[in-house]
């Protein structure tokens, strides 16, 4: 295995998981800046307010973008498995 093959792997598997992450990441982050400035105009200074929106909104993104996190991950393990001899020898 040269090291190239290491820092591709390497590289794929990171932009795997930017890509599994980002649909979460980024819905709670729209949703707790949204919540924040509710609260900012609104003055109301209760820290767990956010906390449901913020729930409702990562089950709702994970419901609607599963079904592409579960291809997205189950390609590149096939991938993964059906290079490994490459890899070994």
């Amino acid at each position: 295995m040269t090291p190239e093959m290491i820092m591709d792997l390497a590289t794929q598997g990171m932009r795997v998981t930017l890509y599994l992450a980002a649909p979460l990441l980024l819905t709670a982050l729209f949703i707790g800046l949204t919540v924040s400035l509710f609260q900012a105009v609104t003055q109301i200074n209760e820290m767990t307010l956010s906390f449901i929106p913020k729930i409702l909104g990562v089950f709702l993104a994970l419901v609607l973008s599963g079904p592409f996190m579960l291809g997205l991950i189950s390609e590149f393990t096939k991938t993964l498995f059906s290079n490994i001899p490459m890899m070994v020898g």
